[in-house]
């Protein structure tokens, strides 16, 4: 069973207009592999020149925030659900 990323909606354009996308992977460093193996590409949407997630991205796993768990080291399991979600910002 693989894990379930959930795409948001300004990404869509890079994943085929995909909103989820199921892919093996066992932490979120290697989901971003996965998906930029996939969809070449998306890594650098994802994350900055060194590898490091963007600041204006939240990622969460079964709605637990990555920030609070292991970062990008945060394992996964399958049938995980994984959400990609960007910063909003303004007043």
């Amino acid at each position: 069973m693989a894990v379930q990323v959930l795409i948001p909606t300004p990404l869509q354009k890079f994943t085929n207009d995909e909103a989820s996308v199921s892919l093996e992977a066992s932490s979120i460093d290697a989901l971003i592999d996965a998906l930029d193996g996939r969809f070449p590409g998306f890594k650098a949407r994802l994350c900055d020149e060194n590898g490091k997630l963007r600041r204006f991205l939240n990622i969460y796993v079964n709605s637990e925030d990555i920030r609070f768990l292991d970062n990008q080291s945060t394992p996964l399991s399958p049938g995980d659900e994984v959400s990609i979600v960007p910063a909003v910002a303004g007043g």
